[in-house]
Protein backbone atom coordinates (compact mmCIF):
# COMPACT_ATOMS: atom_id res chain seq x y z
CA UNK A 1 0.00 0.00 0.00
CA UNK A 2 1.69 3.48 -0.64
CA UNK A 3 2.22 5.77 2.22
CA UNK A 4 0.93 8.68 -0.10
CA UNK A 5 2.15 11.78 2.06
CA UNK A 6 0.33 14.42 1.85
CA UNK A 7 0.10 17.77 3.72
CA UNK A 8 -3.39 18.99 5.37
CA UNK A 9 -4.61 21.50 2.18
CA UNK A 10 -3.59 18.43 -0.17
CA UNK A 11 -6.04 15.44 -1.14
CA UNK A 12 -4.93 12.23 -0.19
CA UNK A 13 -4.42 9.43 -2.73
CA UNK A 14 -6.60 7.09 -3.41
CA UNK A 15 -5.54 3.97 -1.95
CA UNK A 16 -2.96 5.15 0.58
CA UNK A 17 -2.43 4.97 4.32
CA UNK A 18 -2.79 8.94 4.41
CA UNK A 19 -6.88 8.60 2.84
CA UNK A 20 -7.09 5.51 5.19
CA UNK A 21 -6.13 7.67 7.61
CA UNK A 22 -8.61 10.67 6.46
CA UNK A 23 -11.74 7.81 5.63
CA UNK A 24 -14.67 8.11 7.54
CA UNK A 25 -14.68 4.50 7.29
CA UNK A 26 -11.41 3.57 9.78
CA UNK A 27 -12.10 2.56 13.39
CA UNK A 28 -11.90 6.45 14.89
CA UNK A 29 -14.45 6.97 11.94
CA UNK A 30 -12.21 9.57 10.07
CA UNK A 31 -11.72 11.84 13.01
CA UNK A 32 -7.24 12.07 11.82
CA UNK A 33 -8.77 13.95 8.72
CA UNK A 34 -11.15 15.71 9.94
CA UNK A 35 -9.97 18.64 12.36
CA UNK A 36 -8.33 21.45 10.84
CA UNK A 37 -4.55 21.26 11.88
CA UNK A 38 -4.85 17.65 12.72
CA UNK A 39 -4.42 16.25 8.89
CA UNK A 40 -1.70 15.38 6.94
CA UNK A 41 1.58 13.56 6.66
CA UNK A 42 -0.70 10.35 8.55
CA UNK A 43 1.54 8.18 6.41
CA UNK A 44 4.76 9.87 7.32
CA UNK A 45 4.74 9.32 10.76
CA UNK A 46 2.48 6.43 11.63
CA UNK A 47 4.34 3.69 9.41
CA UNK A 48 7.57 3.48 11.10
CA UNK A 49 5.97 3.71 14.43
CA UNK A 50 4.72 0.35 13.15
CA UNK A 51 7.55 -1.15 11.73
CA UNK A 52 9.26 -0.44 15.27
CA UNK A 53 6.47 -3.25 16.68
CA UNK A 54 6.68 -5.20 14.27
CA UNK A 55 3.33 -4.67 12.63
CA UNK A 56 4.73 -3.39 9.34
CA UNK A 57 7.02 -3.64 6.46
CA UNK A 58 7.80 -0.47 5.26
CA UNK A 59 10.39 0.51 2.09
CA UNK A 60 12.82 2.60 2.70
CA UNK A 61 13.39 4.46 -0.62
CA UNK A 62 13.67 8.02 -1.85
CA UNK A 63 10.72 8.67 -2.53
CA UNK A 64 7.36 6.67 -3.57
CA UNK A 65 7.40 3.93 -0.62
CA UNK A 66 4.74 1.30 0.32
CA UNK A 67 4.26 -0.80 2.85
CA UNK A 68 2.70 -4.22 3.83
CA UNK A 69 0.72 -5.62 7.35
CA UNK A 70 2.99 -8.33 8.48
Amino acid sequence: MPLGNADEQKPAAEGSVEAWGRSPSNPVGGWYGMNKGLRGRFGNYVPPVLEALGLAEVEHNARNNNMRAI
